[in-house]
Formats: structure tokens, sequence, C-alpha cells
């Protein structure tokens, strides 16, 4: 596999940890019970950290081997993940301008993509 591809298929790995943290996160505040003992004892709370640390890591491993002005761009997708989980477990309201956010950052996302191969086509003639 291509260190490219590979780059590729770890920042979308870490999209789905940043967003499956982020939900950690909105449970934590769900759960929390008052006062210090109740913050450290909260496991959504945990959760979110450790799979934020994941995350970390991943997205470390992908920018080594890939170009920032190609994955950072799928990174965005981690705010499409998190609108549509939201919705699934949350019960919010995806509402028109919402999901035309979504096309927005989707069809950005294939853009840069497309225009990354461009160049270094024509880098490559």
């Amino acid at each position: 596999m291509k260190a490219k591809t590979l780059a590729i298929l770890l920042i979308l790995f870490t999209t789905i940890f940043t967003s499956s943290a982020q939900l950690s996160l909105k449970l934590a505040v769900n759960n929390l019970k008052p006062g210090f003992l109740g913050l450290i004892s909260n496991y959504y709370l945990a959760q979110g950290f450790f799979l934020y640390a994941i995350a970390g890591a991943l997205a470390i491993a992908a920018f080594r081997r890939g170009d920032v002005s190609v994955l950072y761009p799928i990174f965005a997708t981690s705010y499409v993940w998190v609108s549509i989980a939201s919705a699934y477990f949350f019960g919010e309201y995806l509402s028109t301008l919402k999901l035309l956010g979504i096309i927005v950052i989707i069809t950005g996302i294939m853009l840069v993509g497309f225009g990354g191969a461009k160049v270094k086509n024509e880098a490559m003639a």
C-alpha cells in the first residue's frame, strides 16, 4: 500500500475516533455528577480523552506519510460524522441548512482531493 493511501486511511480512522470522542464527551456532560468525585468517576469522560489520544496518535502517523493540504480537509469529515451521530444518538435535529452544510463539506473535500491529484499529475509531466 502506498504511503499516501495509508495516510488517507489513517486520517479517516482519526475522524472516526475524534467523532466518537466528541460524542463521549457529550455523554459525559449528560451524566455528570456534582463534585470532584463525580468528575473523576465519569466513565464517558475518560473514554472521550482516551479516544482523543488514539486519534492524536493516528493523526501523527498520517501526517508523517501524507500531505497536510490533502489530509486536513479530509479531517473535516469529523463534522459530518458528529452531525449524523448526534441526530441518531441524541435525537438532535438535522435542519435543511445543516444537511446543506454537510453536502458542502463533502464537496469541498472531494474538490481538494481532485485538485491535489491534478497538481501532482501536472508536476510529473
